[in-house]
C-alpha cells in the first residue's frame, strides 16, 4: 500500500495553489494519514484508486467506535474528501468515492465529549481538603489519564500499578476489560500523583476487609466502590463546574480517545489503549509494544504536554 506520491502531489496542490498556511496543510495531510492507519488495521491493502465509499463509511463506523463525535469524524473526513478532489482534478481517478458521503450524524445514546478546559474545570471542582474528595480527585484523573470504563475503575487492582523506574518514563496499569481480557494503559504523572495522595493519606487509615485489600478505590468502610458512586461523584462534579453537557464517566473515556486523535495520536494505539476489539474481528492485530503506547500518550494527551499543540484548518 503506497499512497506516497499521492499524498506529495496533494501536498503541493495545498502549499502552491491553495496557498494554505503550513499548520492548515499539515492537518490535512495528517487526515490522510488516520485514514490509511485504519486501512492498515483492517488489514486492507488498497491504492488510493481503489478506495470505494463502502471503506470510508467503515472509517466511519470506526471512528465512531472509537467515541469521537459527529464533529471531530467530519473534521477528519474534509481532507480526505478534499484529497479525493484533488485527485480527480488531476485525473488520477474518474470517480469520487467521497461524492455521496453522509455527514456523520452523532447517536443520540453517544455521551458528549469535553474539551480539555472543560475537564480541567470539572476537576478542579474537587475539594481536596476532605477525605472523599482527595479519593474523587484520583479517581477522575485515573478516568481521562487511561480511558477506562467505569467497571475497570472501580475493579482497579494497587498489583496492577507498575510505576516508572526512570525520570524521563511513564507509569502503566493492567486493566482487565471486558470478557476477562486484559490489557496495558500508560498512565500519567498528575494521576499517579494523586493516586499515591489518595493510598498514603486516606486509604491506609481506612479498617479495610480482607477481600478488598487489593481494591484501590474504596468507600469509607473500606469496600469497592458502586459505579452508581462514581456515576454520582461525576455528576456532582460536572454541576459545580457549571457544565451543561450529559458528563457521565464515559464521557472521560469519549474525551480520552478524542483528544488523542485529534492531538495526532495513532489510531492503533488509541483502540489498544481502549480496549476495543475489531469490528470484524476479535483479533485483527497483536498488542503494540509498550513503548509504542508510552509514546502516544506522553506526546498527545493534553494531561502530559507543557504546552498543548494548537491545530488549525483554515475554511474551504
Amino acid at each position: 500500500m503506497n499512497w506516497t506520491p499521492e499524498i506529495n502531489s496533494f501536498k503541493i496542490y495545498l502549499q502552491l495553489e491553495r496557498s494554505l498556511s503550513g499548520n492548515t496543510v499539515e492537518a490535512y495531510l495528517r487526515d490522510i494519514t488516520k485514514f490509511t492507519e485504519y486501512l492498515q488495521i483492517k488489514e486492507l491493502d488498497l491504492s488510493p484508486k481503489e478506495i470505494v465509499r463502502e471503506n470510508l463509511v467503515g472509517y466511519i463506523n470506526y471512528l465512531n467506535e472509537l467515541g469521537l463525535t459527529a464533529r471531530s469524524q467530519a473534521r477528519m473526513l474534509s481532507g480526505v474528501k478534499t484529497f479525493y478532489k484533488h485527485l480527480l482534478l488531476e485525473d488520477v481517478i474518474d470517480d469520487d468515492p467521497t461524492a455521496l458521503l453522509e455527514t456523520p450524524r452523532m447517536s443520540k445514546k453517544m455521551p458528549e465529549v469535553m474539551t480539555y478546559e472543560e475537564v480541567q474545570s470539572l476537576i478542579a471542582t474537587i475539594d481536596l481538603s476532605t477525605d472523599h474528595g482527595t479519593r474523587n480527585r484520583a479517581m477522575l484523573e485515573t478516568l481521562y489519564a487511561c480511558g477506562l470504563r467505569v467497571t475497570e475503575l472501580i475493579n482497579m487492582r494497587i498489583s496492577n500499578i507498575y510505576e516508572k523506574v526512570k525520570e524521563d518514563d511513564l507509569s502503566f496499569i493492567k486493566v482487565v476489560g471486558k470478557n476477562d481480557k486484559e490489557r496495558i494503559v500508560p498512565i500519567g504523572e498528575e494521576a499517579i500523583k494523586h493516586i499515591n495522595f489518595y493510598r498514603n493519606s486516606v486509604r491506609n487509615q481506612l479498617k479495610i476487609p480482607k477481600e478488598f485489600e487489593n481494591v484501590l478505590f474504596l468507600n469509607r468502610r473500606g469496600k469497592k466502590m458502586s459505579r452508581v458512586m462514581v456515576f454520582m461523584i461525576v455528576k456532582e462534579a460536572a454541576a459545580a463546574a457549571g457544565l451543561e453537557k450529559n458528563i457521565s464517566p464515559h464521557t472521560f473515556r469519549h474525551s480520552f480517545a478524542t483528544h488523542l486523535v485529534e492531538g495526532g495520536a495513532n489510531l492503533r494505539a488509541v483502540q489498544d489503549m481502549l480496549g476495543h476489539e475489531s469490528i470484524l474481528t476479535t483479533e485483527i492485530y497483536t498488542h503494540l509494544d509498550n513503548d509504542f503506547l508510552r509514546e502516544t500518550i506522553m506526546s498527545f494527551h493534553p494531561r502530559n504536554q507543557r504546552k498543548r499543540p494548537v491545530f488549525v484548518r483554515e475554511e474551504e
